[in-house]
């Protein structure tokens, strides 16, 4: 249940379903206050405009990304190893019929530990990936994964995948079950590093010794105002109020 409820949150945390609720709303009111109704028009129009820039969204997320800074070069040797979390790739029927793994735009989040791997050969790696999508297409982002991996050469013994984790929570849940007393061992944690906040809080909770290392950065120290794109804006709205949102969430939820 609360996977679905986190799915159907994700989908009303989109600045246009509002503004499509608000004019849907002054539509209704045409006829019988026409006034009113003309104004709320204008005024998600005027919205609309502003969601563009940039700048606003990215309010949001650089306190997320500014959160925690990378472990130093020198200090990565000391590490059993990296527990990678899923949210790079694209839909599963690409490969499929395509016979490539699709890329997405976090995709730092699987060739940043190809370089921690091959400069710490002691090093191991987890990732931790199921099926995110409501409905489900029966391929796991770890089976992705394993087939990217695999064709690119790395050493799949130093490799393992947890496939069963659809959210954050079950992330943190299934790999500590899985890593058993081991999760009390140093992990780097390697996942964008908006979302980084919200995995460190689950892992801890989960009992595992994660060290944050974020990739995938979104923001600059600064945004200028000229930075205007209704998509990426849009893109980076929701982003920035998931996140937010889903801490809160998580923490009020958690343990029950």
């Amino acid at each position: 249940m609360f996977f679905i409820l986190s799915k159907i949150f994700s989908a009303v945390v989109q600045p246009l379903f509002w503004l499509c609720l608000w004019w849907f709303a002054a539509l209704l009111l045409l006829k019988r206050r026409h006034g009113l109704a003309l104004g709320m028009l204008w005024s998600g129009q005027a919205l609309l405009v502003l969601l563009g820039f940039q700048a606003f969204p990215d309010m949001l997320l650089r306190p997320l990304e500014n959160r925690y800074a990378p472990p130093r070069a020198e200090s990565i040797s000391a590490y059993t190893g990296m527990i990678v979390l899923g949210g790079a790739t694209g839909y599963s029927g690409v490969y499929h019929d395509r016979g490539q793994v699709p890329l997405g735009e976090a995709s730092e989040r699987l060739f940043v530990p190809l370089g921690l791997l091959r400069h710490h050969p002691h090093l191991q790696l987890m990732f931790s990936g199921g099926e995110g999508r409501l409905l489900a297409t029966g391929t796991t982002e770890a089976e992705l994964v394993g087939a990217l991996y695999a064709d690119m050469g790395v050493n799949m013994r130093r490799v393992r995948l947890e496939s069963g984790s659809r959210n954050t929570r079950e992330n943190a849940q299934m790999v500590a079950a899985l890593l058993g007393a081991r999760c009390n061992e140093g992990w780097l944690l390697v996942t964008s590093a908006f979302h980084m906040p919200r995995a460190v809080e689950e892992f801890r909770a989960a009992g595992c010794n994660v060290t944050p290392y974020p990739v995938d950065y979104w923001t600059s120290h600064a945004t200028p105002w000229t930075e205007y794109s209704l998509v990426s804006s849009l893109a980076r709205w929701q982003t920035a109020l998931h996140e937010w949102i889903g801490i809160l969430v998580y923490r009020l939820t958690r343990g029950s």
